[in-house]
């Protein structure tokens, strides 16, 4: 590509850099503000939410079945001891991302099971030995993620969650010093370019696999490759206003193609191998399957940009499966303008439950409505099935008169809508494609 112009590279830096900035700008914010109803959360410890997710819980396509526990993790000053608490056979699962949002690791009840347990979570390299008894998870790169999601039923069962939360523990395994943190970027980079002196800090400090090392080759003449000062502070300007208009050429590819997981037909996307483009690092809980890899490296970057844009922290579909549609059965956008219903002959088979949640468009949030209802499932109270054993749910901004309609109601916003089916621990109907959501009909 030696004749790529900066333009045409500062697009695909983005294309292939938006996943870490956006997962390491996400853990940053974790720790020095918290997340919603998670508060500030310090390294290598874990911030809980107090309640389910809401509209204030901005973050993207988050879901609004389980309690999110999270912690940030910061391996540079050596490997921790994890303890996960007995749930009692209620579903959860740890999920341990990488700086690069690779899903690596997996523990809870579909991987592990739901009794107590000990992990010890180790950095990069790390050549030491575990107490007996204790398995190893290796992350790929000192800084990382734990995304635990405990299931719950409603505010009644809070008390339950909190319990196991305050059991879920981080301790360090051996003295090794100070973690080192995320490297700061220079204060004065012009705002157009944070983006590419994030990636340049990161890339350097949290490496990739080494076949996209050798990949990233290609971005050294837009400076991401320059060790030391910034070559952002100072640069020409036609170079600048190059690397800008590449960026967000770069951006735009990534939305047409999150949009375009859509089915013009309205058939829903379940989008199985979304996150299936961990290729180098699948540790335990993970399937190490050619069919939960994606083949194409080069593809797997677009992939992984979408995944990060839509569906940010989401797990392999063996874990919980996603489907996603953002048109009626006519193939017409969805939208609060109309009332739709959503017809389940058979209601989704899952291993632990199903949900259905509402999300604004283009941000993919949860949408305040009147009932303070934001998804719709096996777990909700008072459904109401027909004589056959079906399920209609309604799909709507205006409030329904029928009670029966009313007790199926999952509020829509006014405005453009894109729902998300959650089938945790899908079963292998889903997973083969054999089990086929219906589509949303217009009443």
């Amino acid at each position: 590509m030696a004749d790529a112009t900066p333009e045409m590279l500062a697009a695909e830096a983005f294309v292939y850099g938006s996943p870490l900035v956006a997962n390491l700008t996400m853990v940053d914010t974790i720790v020095r503000r918290g997340l919603s109803s998670i508060g500030p959360t310090a390294w290598n410890t874990f911030g809980h939410a107090a309640e389910l997710a809401d509209p204030a819980s901005h973050f993207v396509s988050v879901n609004n079945d389980t309690v999110y526990s999270v912690a940030p993790l910061d391996l540079s000053a050596g490997p921790l001891l994890l303890h996960v608490p007995d749930t009692g056979g209620a579903y959860d699962v740890l999920q341990f991302i990488d700086a690069w949002t690779n899903n690596f690791a997996y523990a809870g009840r579909r991987s592990s099971g739901t009794a107590e347990q000990t992990w010890l979570v180790a950095p990069p390299g790390w050549r030491g030995s575990a107490p007996e008894g204790v398995p190893v998870i290796t992350a790929p790169t000192a800084v990382a993620a734990i995304a635990v999601r405990n299931y719950c039923a409603g505010p009644d069962d809070l008390a339950r969650v909190r319990v196991l939360q305050q059991q879920l523990t981080l301790t360090p395994f051996e003295d090794g010093g100070t973690a080192a943190g995320l490297p700061e970027p220079a204060a004065d980079v012009p705002a157009e370019l944070l983006f590419l002196e994030q990636l340049r800090l990161w890339m350097a400090a949290f490496p990739p696999a080494a076949a996209d090392v050798a990949f990233q080759q290609r971005f050294a003449p837009v400076g991401l490759l320059d060790q030391g000062r910034s070559p952002y502070l100072d640069g020409p300007a036609e170079w600048t206003a190059a690397l800008a208009k590449g960026l967000a050429a770069g951006r735009e590819r990534v939305e047409a193609a999150t949009v375009g997981t859509g089915d013009p037909t309205g058939e829903w996307a379940a989008n199985l191998h979304l996150f299936d483009y961990n290729l180098d690092h699948l540790g335990p809980g993970t399937r190490d399957e050619p069919q939960w890899k994606i083949a194409d490296r080069r593809a797997a970057y677009l992939t992984r940009a979408v995944a990060a844009r839509a569906g940010l922290w989401g797990n392999h579909a063996y874990e919980a499966a996603y489907a996603t549609t953002y048109n009626d059965s006519d193939g017409v956008p969805l939208t609060g303008a109309h009332a739709y219903t959503l017809r389940f002959e058979q209601t989704p088979p899952v291993g632990a439950f199903w949900s259905v949640t509402m999300y604004g468009t283009p941000e993919y949030l949860l949408v305040p409505n009147e009932i303070d209802r934001y998804s719709i499932g096996d777990r909700t109270p008072g459904l109401v099935y027909g004589e056959d054993g079906s399920l209609t749910l309604h799909l709507q901004h205006e409030r329904p008169t029928a009670p029966e309609e009313f007790a199926n109601w999952l509020p829509a916003p006014e405005g453009g809508f894109r729902p998300m089916v959650r089938m945790y621990q899908p079963q292998d109907a889903v997973l083969d494609g054999s089990y086929r959501l219906p589509a949303i009909r217009l009443r």
